[in-house]
């Protein structure tokens, strides 16, 4: 008889999805693998899922909760579980972007990460978690879904102009990158601006920063190291800030500029005349 592994609900979001995947699916008297064939997928997945040797996606859950009839358990229930895949030292700053009602973004080597396709978030985490891609990808996008809301956040993303230029994945997947950037372009609620080479030096040059502010909580500053994230909510650090985010404001090309060069970047360097003739664009 084939072991069955034993889990603890309690123990995490993940290990009580595959332990309510199992029940429920044992419920309906369904095997592995007839479950599988429902749900467009093999049998094995299934058991991986259950014995949390794979995270779930939002569509695995989806397509579980009609299945089996669940009234939406498991989509309510995956998204615990991807937040959980997020680095423990970010899942604080994930929880309270989730409740700003306003995010505004200084980034200066990467497009930030509500605004990553899978492919470039795929590319990036690939460095230095080979392992965990699938998972941490999927959390990576389980968290955009707040700028699916019936009332987003507004969010206010300055790029260094060098974030077009810098290679993340192949041509192909900056200019999908890029493109999607684009699609914010008539978005009321998404704002993207470029601050170019030419503002010379400026006050977003000690690195990367974020804002969030709230209906009903007190501003907060976020910035990372290599370990850690840092959050604050000192008002002469929030005030410094948002001062030095104005001004960036102000130096970096309107949204209109902003796009039409980003456009040319996309087609410039990235383009798919480019690509076949193998050559870059400096």
């Amino acid at each position: 008889m084939a072991h069955i592994r034993e889990l603890d609900p309690t123990a995490s979001p993940l290990d009580y999805f595959g332990w309510e995947l199992r029940r429920k699916r044992e419920e309906a008297g369904l095997t592995l693998k007839q479950l599988g064939s429902i749900l467009y997928c093999t049998g094995s997945l299934i058991g991986q899922i259950e014995t949390t040797l794979k995270v779930p996606t939002r569509a695995f859950a989806e397509r579980v909760d009609a299945a089996l009839v669940t009234d939406g358990m498991f989509s309510r229930l995956v998204g615990l579980v991807l937040r959980s895949q997020l680095p423990a030292w970010f899942q604080p700053y994930a929880d309270m972007e989730a409740k700003a009602t306003y995010i505004s973004t200084y980034q200066c080597q990467l497009v930030y990460g509500l605004l990553q396709t899978r492919e470039y978030a795929a590319a990036l985490l690939s460095v230095d978690h080979p392992d965990k891609v699938e998972e941490m990808v999927a959390a990576r996008l389980e968290r955009q879904r707040i700028l699916e809301r019936e009332k987003p956040p507004a969010l206010w993303v300055i790029l260094d102009e060098s974030v077009l230029y810098r290679m993340v994945g192949d041509r192909g997947v900056m200019r999908d990158q890029l493109a999607h950037l684009l699609s914010f372009r008539t978005n009321q609620w998404v704002h993207i601006q470029v601050l170019p080479y030419s503002a010379g030096p400026h006050t977003g040059m000690m690195g990367s920063f974020n804002l969030l502010r709230f209906d009903e909580h007190p501003d907060l500053l976020y910035c990372e190291s290599y370990a850690q994230g840092h959050m604050t909510a000192n008002p002469e650090v929030i005030r410094e800030r948002s001062v030095g985010y104005a001004r960036l404001q102000a130096a970096a090309l309107s949204p209109d500029e902003s796009a039409d060069l980003i456009a040319r970047v996309m087609e410039e360097r990235y383009g798919h005349q480019q690509a076949a003739e193998g050559r870059d664009v400096a």
